[in-house]
């Protein structure tokens, strides 16, 4: 192979993680031609709109996935917390890179922790499962919905009168923004979302060529512990319109999860957690689920969607 076309979303964030795989892929393959094609998502177009109320899956990659299936591209590049739990047939995940900083991270005006947020301070976040589990700590907190880029939320900050921000650390580490003061939330205040700080490359199943190019970058200790985090997903046939969280790590050759389902208010969290050898994280990501929705999960579930997954 001499050419490789990657489709990607065209953000900084998306552009800048989308580059990095294709300088990898360059570096790795002496003479290889490596071309981006900047496609505009669904989640992308609608901006003025929580994307809780936009509904769907998929919302950042269904057209990505569409230049895939349609030949307009033989790589896609995803942040792997976009990426939902089933793939459409004839697609498959050939890599999943390094993780990054898996941390949530708050930004303040005061440029420090939570607990000097003001008394009913507004916080900026799109994310239902950060919303929550910030409300769980912090009833008083007033939430405003927050969409756009990484400098775009920043800007929001000054120009929307917010008390903080929640971002990703990975994206903020990725782009460079050393200077951001931003207070690290740890998995035992704010689980992450699934597959957070990590890349996911797809590619078409029956493309031999471009999945043995993108095989290098595949990085074991993640895609293991992502396994265990999207097995959760799948089984709570979960979306952005429910706040799930879940969080694995390799230790000592054992793959450790942590995961939850909350409601909107965050006034009532269900817990649950496994361990399993990284060939059936997968597995245990499911059955940590079921044991979730057995314990309330499942009527978290029925409130937000109508009806929880079988």
């Amino acid at each position: 192979m001499d050419r490789l076309t990657i489709a990607t979303r065209g953000s900084q964030l998306a552009l800048a993680q989308a580059q990095w795989v294709a300088g990898r892929l360059a570096e790795l393959n002496p003479g290889l031609m490596v071309e981006l094609n900047i496609i505009k998502t669904t989640g992308d177009k609608i901006l003025d709109v929580p994307l809780a109320q936009v509904g769907g899956k998929g919302l950042f990659v269904k057209e990505i996935e569409d230049a895939l299936l349609m030949g307009r591209a033989g790589l896609a590049v995803h942040s792997m917390k976009d990426v939902p739990s089933d793939l459409p047939a004839g697609l498959m995940l050939a890599a999943v890179t390094s993780r990054e900083d898996a941390r949530d991270v708050l930004i303040t005006r005061r440029g420090l922790g939570l607990e000097t947020v003001p008394e009913d301070g507004r916080v900026g976040t799109s994310s239902l499962r950060r919303q929550a589990q910030l409300l769980a700590l912090r009833p008083d907190l007033v939430m405003v919905p927050l969409r756009g880029n990484v400098e775009t939320r920043l800007r929001k900050l000054v120009d929307d009168h917010l008390d903080a921000v929640v971002l990703a650390a990975a994206g903020l580490n990725r782009l460079g923004l050393k200077d951001v003061k931003a207070f690290a939330l740890e998995p035992s205040l704010m689980l992450p979302a699934v597959g957070q700080g990590a890349l996911g490359l797809e590619c078409r199943e029956d493309d031999q060529e471009v999945r043995q190019l993108v095989k290098a970058l595949n990085h074991p200790q993640t895609a293991q512990a992502v396994a265990a985090e999207r097995g959760f997903l799948a089984r709570l046939e979960g979306g952005c319109q429910v706040p799930i969280a879940g969080y694995a790590v390799l230790e000592k050759g054992v793959v450790v999860f942590k995961g939850l389902v909350a409601s909107l208010d965050g006034r009532l969290i269900v817990r649950g957690e496994g361990l399993a050898p990284p060939d059936q994280a997968r597995a245990m990501g499911a059955a940590v689920a079921e044991e979730v929705l057995a314990r309330g999960g499942r009527e978290i579930l029925t409130q937000v969607y109508g009806e929880g997954p079988a």
